[in-house]
């Protein structure tokens, strides 16, 4: 053997172990992802193919498409809670939207007292969703909320419950959950008004532009990416909403405010039907994972302009 061969074998050994390093530095992590992400996903894809009622045992086994045919053909309240479930994504990211980019140009604004105004813009943003349940209840309240100091100016009928009335439940439900998620909008949009240069509006003065015109060709070209990330990372936040219609409404009356989650959950949870919910489950990721992908591609988020 030569001498060249031999002092060469203890090199490649080396190089050897150290291209297996990163893989063993990122094994952690991979199998963190497996146990917590992949394998919930892949037993949900499982039991949405099996009939699954630990209260029926007797009637489980293997499904295969019949969880899905029933949901899509012999399901109405399916079709209502995901009809429900668009209207209260598309009007909550939507007013969001508009209300926190209104109030992120503002506390942008140089004024006295600017600190302690972005602290109550952003504070309801750190209330969890029980708890904003909690203070909306108490404010719907029909004989110690504000309904009866609407009533004592005329403005409702005393005895009044907007989250009991069809006709203004769905208001009073937006109502709340724009309180708690205008600010998560506020807080993405502020952060990008930070980082646009000051020269071009002071270019855009000089050039004789209006302030509605340095606000389309200036501010929001560059919070273009901003928006849609807030707006589709929202979207999904709000299409997964169960925590504040849960304990506001609980879905009702009769169902006007189901959500699918909502919906997921009390078939899993009360009626036990863990397969048929499974099913629903994977209806709504595949929903989500349709909608995000078209949304990205057709806004063109990263492209520039």
């Amino acid at each position: 053997m030569a001498v060249g061969e031999v002092g060469t074998r203890p090199r490649e050994r080396v190089r050897g172990r150290g291209s297996r390093t990163p893989y063993l530095l990122i094994a952690p992590a991979v199998l963190a992802m497996l146990a917590f992400l992949v394998y919930p996903m892949a037993s949900v894809v499982y039991y949405s193919l099996q009939h699954y009622n630990i209260s029926k045992p007797w009637e489980n086994g293997f499904a295969g498409l019949d969880n899905f045919t029933r949901m899509l053909t012999a399901d109405p309240l399916f079709w209502q809670s995901l009809g429900f479930t668009a209207r209260w994504v598309l009007v909550e990211v939507s007013l969001q939207l508009v209300l926190g980019l209104a109030l992120a140009l503002i506390v942008n604004e140089t004024f006295v007292g600017r600190a302690a105004a972005r602290a109550m813009v952003f504070s309801p943003w750190a209330v969890s969703g029980v708890l904003t349940t909690g203070i909306w209840v108490l404010l719907y309240n029909p004989t110690t909320g504000l309904s009866r100091y609407l009533a004592d100016l005329g403005l409702m009928d005393y005895g009044a419950a907007p989250l009991a009335n069809p006709d203004t439940v769905f208001a009073a439900a937006v109502l709340a959950e724009l309180w708690r998620g205008v600010p998560f909008f506020a807080i993405l949009l502020l952060a990008d008004l930070q980082s646009i240069p000051r020269d071009l509006y002071e270019a855009a003065s000089v050039d004789g532009a209006s302030r509605v015109r340095r606000f389309y060709h200036v501010t929001l070209p560059h919070l273009k990416d901003a928006i849609i990330l807030s707006t589709l990372l929202r979207a999904v936040w709000e299409f997964n909403n169960v925590d504040l219609l849960y304990t506001l409404t609980g879905g009702g009356p009769a169902h006007q405010t189901t959500t699918l989650p909502l919906y997921v959950a009390s078939t899993a949870v009360q009626s036990q039907e863990f397969g048929y919910g499974s099913a629903l489950t994977t209806a709504g990721f595949l929903i989500l994972t349709f909608f995000s992908v078209a949304y990205l591609r057709l806004s063109k988020f990263g492209a520039r302009t």
